[in-house]
């Protein structure tokens, strides 16, 4: 039996994050991005003081976001996150006037001994959504790996988590590699980590986005690159660049094919194993074990639209299995 909403409510708004733009807590116009007076498709940012600011510049970007925040307005469909340096940053930040115009915090560098500690100054704030980023040591250790899960699913943490995020740039660091220019995410030695990320937290009902691409000049590695986090079960991505925005949510829209199979798997009425017959393909659906996929396609082209904009005849036919 399908359940009737098998995505829960972190997973359904962590798909409508979209491209998330990062910035650096310092520049001038983090009021102008906050509301849209710039850039107004953007559907997600982060305000950072972590790793995009200097060590010598954070007192600098605190002070910048204390005065941006007041000036904060309600949005519809965007998303205005910060990244603090620390706990004790949290702490700061949390006492600003205005930081209710925040809807939550990106934690940088998660493991069970942060968690804890930006718990404890979080728990009290029932609005603020929890972004723990997966990019530390732990992710390649199993141990590791199993101690961050456990923490990360204590029940009252896990339904704060919109998303986990994956620090590719700090994991490709712990490996000493960088990216040549062409190159997805998916031909470096990070292939097997994020294939065991998604195995870990995906079945718990953890919504995974995906790392950054840092080249913004190179919009066709991107494409390809966003195409690969969908295989892999990842939604969201990481931008630095406003020009990578529209290329990664080009790459979240639907094909008409595609919707009518998982409109199809998805069916009051689907019979247990069916075929089906695309102008690409001729295979087997069976929807006790494809609803997942199904239900994410179909939110997918709720938030993104479709690709082939004009319906084509009969882009899905079934047929009987067997």
């Amino acid at each position: 039996m399908i359940p009737p909403n098998p995505l829960n409510t972190a997973a359904q708004t962590a798909l409508a994050l979209g491209a998330t733009l990062y910035l650096p807590a310092t520049r001038p116009d983090l009021v102008a991005l906050g509301n849209g007076d710039t850039l107004p498709e953007l559907r997600s940012l982060v305000y950072c003081t972590e790793d995009a600011v200097a060590v010598a510049d954070v007192e600098h970007a605190i002070a910048n976001l204390a005065a941006a925040l007041p000036q904060l307005v309600p949005v519809r469909g965007r998303f205005r996150f910060v990244r603090p340096r620390s706990p004790a940053l949290l702490a700061r930040l949390l006492s600003l006037p205005g930081s209710d115009a925040i809807d939550g915090f990106v934690l940088p560098k998660a493991s069970p001994a942060n968690l804890a500690a930006y718990w404890e100054l979080l728990e009290p704030h029932e609005r603020f959504w929890l972004l723990p980023t997966l990019e530390t040591r732990d992710v390649f250790d199993p141990f590791g790996l199993a101690a961050l899960r456990q923490a990360l699913t204590e029940p009252n943490l896990a339904r704060r988590v919109l998303c986990l995020r994956i620090g590719g740039n700090d994991l490709l660091n712990l490996l000493g590699v960088r990216r040549r220019p062409g190159q997805t995410l998916y031909d470096t030695p990070l292939r097997g980590t994020l294939e065991q990320l998604v195995s870990t937290f995906k079945p718990d009902g953890f919504a995974l986005s995906a790392p950054v691409y840092d080249d913004f000049g190179d919009t066709t590695t991107l494409a390809a690159e966003v195409a690969r986090d969908l295989d892999f079960g990842l939604t969201g991505k990481t931008a630095i660049h406003p020009r990578q925005l529209a290329v990664i949510e080009a790459g979240y829209r639907v094909d008409r094919a595609e919707l009518a199979l998982a409109d199809a798997i998805l069916a009051a009425d689907a019979p247990a194993v069916f075929g089906v017959r695309t102008t690409a393909a001729e295979t087997m659906a069976e929807p006790s074990t494809q609803w997942r996929w199904a239900t994410a396609v179909r939110a997918r082209a709720r938030f993104y639209g479709l690709r082939d904009a004009e319906p084509t005849q009969n882009p899905l036919v079934m047929f009987e299995a067997g």
